[in-house]
């Protein structure tokens, strides 16, 4: 993800398709707007609704809009008088204190206030994809919204997360109900302007993409530089501090199949684990680690300690992020304690 942009991501079920015979159709709380697309999954239609002077609800659709209400919304009590104007190529609704173009080619929004200042813009072009998906035999589409960001722009809200972390601007978050971990898709901007993503699906602030596996994105090498793998070390009092050494070439133990690859042939209750080794990077760049962790744990990279201990209890897992500069076939040391 660039810098100068935030996204949006959720897995969602969309369904809509209106046709107008018109660009455009004033309705009594705001306007629809009938777009042309090129390719199945594009926007066909855009729907704007003044629900307070500086208060707008936005909606898109590739196929036809649901007809059931949203949960998060509250019907609109009073009718707010707007306005709507058409120029060559965009369409402007305007309230009393807020001025909201939208573009007749690809239904890019820009928010602006009376005095033409940019609140907030969506990427050029539209910002929104929708991509068709299958979950349980159920059709609907995974979304993405992107807007344009500058880069003294700071983002505070999402809710309660374990991630101490209060500007979002750059960072990425999964937004998912979990215990102590409480997600609101609400944030606020220093440039004086709230987003609420009106969803209650599975959705993601920042970079868009799952976070990947060791294995996955890197080269491993254990202790002793042998490729493939990272070396594990296994110690435990019960056999009197006798270590077993293991190649592991996932460190993935986070649900009840991967767990069973954790060693049987000792206990790890008050055991010491250490798994060590380099991983080599694919190309130049800032990369974003996040760590699943119960217990005691630590995490050393470039032999600099990037996670202090920190601690959990096991019936409650927790996660941390960091991030590092990288370069491109040069290893880098990891070591991390548990």
């Amino acid at each position: 993800m660039k810098k100068n942009t935030i996204a949006l991501g959720l897995s969602a079920g969309l369904l809509l398709a209106s046709c107008a015979v018109k660009n455009y159709t004033k309705t009594d709380d705001g306007v629809l707007i009938a777009l042309k697309p090129t390719t199945e999954n594009q926007l066909r239609t855009l729907r704007l609704q003044v629900l307070g002077n500086d208060l707008i609800h936005v909606a898109a659709a590739a196929q036809e809009f649901q007809k059931d209400s949203s949960l998060i919304i509250v019907p609109n009590q009073q009718k707010v008088p707007f306005h709507i104007n058409q120029s060559k190529d965009s369409i402007q609704l305007s309230t009393k204190t807020l001025n909201v173009v939208v573009s007749s080619k690809d239904g890019g929004i820009k928010f602006k206030d009376k005095n033409g200042k940019i609140l907030l813009a969506e990427k050029a072009g539209g910002g929104r994809t929708f991509l068709p998906i299958q979950a349980d035999q159920t059709k609907g589409y995974t979304v993405r919204q992107i807007f344009d960001s500058p880069q003294d722009e700071a983002f505070y809200g999402l809710g309660q997360h374990q991630s101490d972390e209060f500007n979002y601007k750059d960072k990425s978050e999964e937004l998912f109900q979990y215990n102590t971990k409480v997600s609101v898709p609400f944030v606020v901007s220093n440039k004086n302007y709230g987003l609420l993503w009106d969803s209650y699906s599975l959705s993601r602030f920042g970079d868009s993409r799952p976070y990947e596996q060791l294995n996955q994105v890197f080269k491993l090498f254990g202790k002793n530089g042998e490729p493939g793998f990272l070396t594990g070390t296994y110690s435990t009092p019960e056999k009197k501090n006798a270590s077993l050494i293991r190649e592991e070439k996932s460190i993935f133990f986070e649900d009840v199949k991967s767990i069973k690859n954790l060693p049987t042939e000792l206990h790890l209750k008050n055991a010491n684990v250490t798994y060590e080794g380099e991983i080599e990077a694919p190309q130049d760049g800032e990369y974003k680690f996040i760590l699943y962790y119960s217990g005691y744990v630590k995490v050393y990279l470039d032999n600099q300690l990037v996670v202090a201990e920190r601690w959990r209890t096991a019936w409650n897992p927790n996660s941390y992020k960091f991030s590092m500069n990288l370069k491109a076939n040069k290893r880098t040391a990891l070591r991390i304690e548990w």
